[in-house]
C-alpha cells in the first residue's frame, strides 16, 4: 500500500523532496568514477536512482539499490524496463541496511533512510561505508533532525506541522502519522551526524540543503 502512494506521500511530507533528489542526482554523476559502483541505500522504488542512471546516461554505471521492501523493488524494476536505465548494470537488493557489505563505491546515498536504522548500529553503517570507498568519493545523506534546543525544536516542529496541512493533510491524519513513526523513526542532532562522519573518516562534511528541521549532508572522502 506504501508503495503505491509513496510518490504522493514524499511530495506532501517532505520538503524541498524534489529538488533534493534533483540536485543530489547531480552531485552522483559529478563524483561518479567510472569502474566504482554507487550504493542507494533505502532506495524505495527508484525516485532518486533513477535520476542518477538518466544522468549518467553515457556511462557505464554499477548500480545497487537496497530497499528492505520486496513491494518497493518490484516497483523499481518495473521501473527500469520502462526506460533507458534498463541498460545499466542495475542490482536491486531486498535486505537491510546494515547487513549490506559496500565495496568498491565512490557514491553512496541514505535519503530519508538513516533515520529508521537502529540508533546503536548508525556508526557502524557509516563507516562501514568509509572503508567501503577504496579511493575518493562521496555519501549524500539527507535526514529529518532534531535540536539539543528546546525552543528551536518546537518552532520547527511547527512550521512542519503548517507545511504538511498546507499540502492537504488534516489534523487527524498528521497526529496518525506521528503515533505511526514514533519509536521507528528516530531523529537526531545535526551535531551528532556531523561527528558519526567525521569519526568515519570523511575530511569534508557541509550541509547543501536545509528547511527547517530536513537537512541535507555532503560528506566527501578525498
Amino acid at each position: 500500500e506504501v508503495a503505491e502512494v509513496f510518490d504522493d506521500m514524499q511530495t506532501r511530507s517532505v520538503p524541498l523532496y524534489k529538488e533534493s533528489i534533483r540536485r543530489q542526482a547531480q552531485l552522483a554523476a559529478m563524483f561518479h568514477r567510472p569502474g566504482t559502483r554507487i550504493y542507494d541505500l533505502g532506495c524505495s522504488h527508484g525516485n532518486l536512482g533513477l535520476l542518477v542512471l538518466d544522468r549518467l546516461a553515457d556511462k557505464d554505471v554499477l548500480m545497487v539499490g537496497v530497499d528492505n521492501s520486496m513491494p518497493m523493488l518490484e516497483k523499481y524494476s518495473g521501473r527500469l524496463g520502462k526506460t533507458g536505465a534498463a541498460g545499466h548494470n542495475v542490482s536491486l537488493v531486498c535486505a537491510s541496511l546494515e547487513n549490506v557489505k559496500i565495496e568498491n563505491a565512490s557514491v553512496v546515498l541514505l535519503n530519508l533512510t538513516l533515520q529508521f536504522v537502529d540508533p546503536g548500529m548508525r556508526d557502524d553503517l557509516i563507516k562501514g561505508i568509509y572503508t567501503g570507498m577504496p579511493g575518493s568519493g562521496i555519501l549524500l545523506l539527507t535526514e529529518k533532525i532534531i535540536s539539543s534546543d528546546p525552543l528551536w525544536n518546537d518552532i520547527q516542529t511547527q512550521f512542519y506541522k503548517s507545511f504538511k496541512l498546507d499540502n492537504g493533510y488534516s489534523e487527524l491524519e498528521i497526529s496518525q502519522k506521528r503515533d505511526a513513526l514514533e519509536k521507528v523513526l528516530v531523529p537526531e542532532t545535526l551535531e551528532t551526524h556531523f561527528r558519526r562522519l567525521e569519526g568515519a573518516g570523511f575530511e569534508c562534511i557541509d550541509v547543501w540543503l536545509r528547511w527547517f528541521n530536513f537537512v541535507s549532508l555532503i560528506a566527501i572522502k578525498k
